[in-house]
């Protein structure tokens, strides 16, 4: 099993410090209720890197950030095999954030 980020969909909108390679980031997110999808938002040292990207299923978060990219990747996924959507009823249920150190293959 990979490793997830833990994303209590209930609080959202809400934002946590995170460790992320040997950076410390800031992620929030949001739910955009009328097109039935999440959002995600990466900053760090109070400077905005990405603001509100629509979380794809399968998708890597953020990768337009050029140095965290090579050292892991974030990515909604369900190990069960179950989804291929995000919904928010899957989301934080069957489908997490996963992470995939720089590196390693599926």
């Amino acid at each position: 099993m990979r490793d997830r980020i833990i994303v209590d969909k209930t609080l959202i909108p809400y934002n946590f410090d995170i460790l992320l390679g040997a950076e410390l980031y800031n992620l929030g997110f949001d739910y955009n209720e009328e097109g039935k999808f999440f959002t995600a938002s990466l900053s760090r040292n109070d400077e905005v890197l990405v603001s509100s990207e629509k979380m794809i299923y399968g998708n890597k978060l953020f990768a337009s950030v050029p140095y965290l990219s090579p050292v892991l990747d974030i990515v909604p996924y369900d190990e069960s095999g179950k989804n291929t959507e995000i919904t928010y009823d899957n989301f934080g249920e069957s489908v997490f954030l996963t992470i995939q150190q720089g590196g390693e293959t599926s």
